[in-house]
C-alpha cells in the first residue's frame, strides 16, 4: 500500500510520501514514490504515485524517455505552457499504460490501476496541484480542498482536516504531515518508513529542499512520541460520562 500527501500553502507546495510496497506479508520492499523534473527558471514538476508498482514505474519511465530527445520523442513534461497541460499529459500517459495491460483494450483490471498526484509551477502562472485518476481524468486542489492524498488516506486525514491552514509555515506543514503519516503507520502496516519529503517555494522555479526521513531520525522520533503523549493527555482531560 501507499500513503502520499501534497499540501498547497500560500508559501508554496509540500510533498511527502512513504516508500513501502508489498505483495503480501512476506514480500515487502522499499521504492521511491516521489519524482521531480526541473528546468530551472521555467518549470518544476513533482509526481507522487500510488497503486500497481509496475504501472507507476512504467509511467515515470515513459515520461523520462520522452524527455531524452525532445525533437524526436514528444511530448515532454518540461516545456509545456501550464500545469493544466502537465496534468493532461500525466493523465494521458497513465491511461496509456493501464490500457496497454487491459484485456479489453479499453479498461484495465483493477490490479493494474494507479493514481498520481502532480504538482509544481510553470513560469507565468501560480503553483498548482492535481490528482490524476486511473482513467486519466483529474481534479485540482483549491481553496475548498487545499491538500490531496492518495493511497491509504483515511487514518491520516483527520489531523489534516482539523489542523491544516494555508498560511502555515513550511516547518508547521512538515510537522503536520509527520503526525498524519505517524497516525497512518500506527494503524496500517502496509505504509512504512522511510518517508520522502520535498518543499517547493512559490515563484522560485527550482527544486526546493528534499530529504529522506528514516525511522531513527531524531525529529521524527520526537514528533511520534510527543503526539502520542499529547493524545493521552487530551484524552485524560475530557470529562467522564455520568452513568
Amino acid at each position: 500500500m501507499t500513503y502520499c500527501v501534497a499540501l498547497r500553502l500560500d508559501r508554496g507546495l509540500v510533498f511527502m510520501s512513504d516508500t513501502r510496497t508489498n505483495a503480501g506479508l512476506d514480500n515487502i520492499s522499499t521504492y521511491t514514490k516521489m519524482f521531480t523534473w526541473e528546468d530551472e527558471g521555467d518549470s518544476v514538476i513533482t509526481l507522487m504515485t500510488a497503486g500497481n508498482l509496475a504501472t507507476t514505474q512504467s509511467v515515470v519511465s515513459l515520461i523520462d524517455e520522452r524527455m531524452k530527445a525532445p525533437g524526436d520523442r514528444s511530448p515532454s513534461i518540461l516545456g509545456l505552457p501550464s500545469m493544466f497541460q502537465v496534468a493532461r499529459l500525466v493523465g494521458a500517459t497513465l491511461r496509456e499504460v493501464i490500457q496497454s495491460h487491459a484485456q479489453t483494450g479499453q479498461r484495465a483490471d483493477a490490479a493494474f490501476n494507479a493514481s498520481i498526484i502532480v504538482g509544481g509551477q510553470v513560469k507565468g502562472s501560480e503553483p498548482r496541484l492535481f490528482l490524476v485518476y486511473p482513467e486519466g481524468n483529474f481534479i485540482e486542489a483549491g481553496a475548498d480542498t487545499p491538500f490531496l492524498q492518495i493511497g491509504e488516506t483515511k487514518y491520516g486525514r483527520p489531523i489534516l482536516v482539523r489542523a491544516f491552514d494555508p498560511t502555515m509555515s513550511f516547518e508547521a506543514a512538515v510537522k503536520l504531515l509527520l503526525v498524519s503519516f505517524d497516525s497512518t503507520m500506527k494503524a496500517n502496516l502496509s505504509v512504512g518508513l522511510p518517508l520522502d519529503l520535498q518543499l517547493y517555494e512559490a515563484g522560485s522555479l527550482r527544486q526546493g529542499m528534499a530529504r529522506r526521513i528514516a525511522g531513527d531520525d531524531p525529529y521524527y522520533q520526537s514528533i511520534s512520541t510527543g503526539w502520542g503523549d499529547a493524545l493521552k493527555r487530551a484524552f485524560d482531560s475530557l470529562p467522564d460520562i455520568v452513568l
